[in-house]
Order: structure tokens, then C-alpha cells, then sequence
């Protein structure tokens, strides 16, 4: 049998700023720290590659700012 190794996914964070309210929902969520709240209390993306598009932030934002592409 031949060794099969999935092929790395690539994750892209899209953030909405003008949606954001800065609730600080997705920050508290997300088991890699990836995200932040920046200087004008807005999500921000701050450790891009350690997002392994589990999708907690997409869908527990009550405002729909933050969306998760994934392509394998």
C-alpha cells in the first residue's frame, strides 16, 4: 500500500472591519491565537499560519466580520 499524505490546506482569514464591533468573541475563541483586538478595538489577524481553519471565530461572530477559506 502506498503512503498517501494529504496535501497542506491553505487557510485565508477575511476580516470585515467596518462589521466589527470589537467583541472580542473570536480572539477568546480561537485555540491558536491567531486573532487580536488592534489599537481601534477591531479584529485583526495576527499569527496568520498557525490558522488551522477550525471556523470557531466564523461562526460564533454575532456580527458575520470574520469569514474562513479554506483550499486544499
Amino acid at each position: 500500500m502506498a503512503n498517501v499524505s494529504a496535501a497542506p490546506k491553505t487557510v485565508h482569514i477575511v476580516v470585515r472591519e467596518g462589521w466589527c464591533k470589537g467583541c472580542g468573541i473570536c480572539v477568546a475563541l480561537c485555540p491558536k491565537e491567531v486573532l487580536s483586538l488592534n489599537a481601534s478595538g477591531k479584529v485583526a489577524v495576527v499569527n496568520p499560519d498557525r490558522c488551522t481553519g477550525c471556523g470557531r471565530c466564523e461562526i460564533h461572530c454575532p456580527d458575520f466580520a470574520i469569514g474562513i477559506e479554506v483550499k486544499e
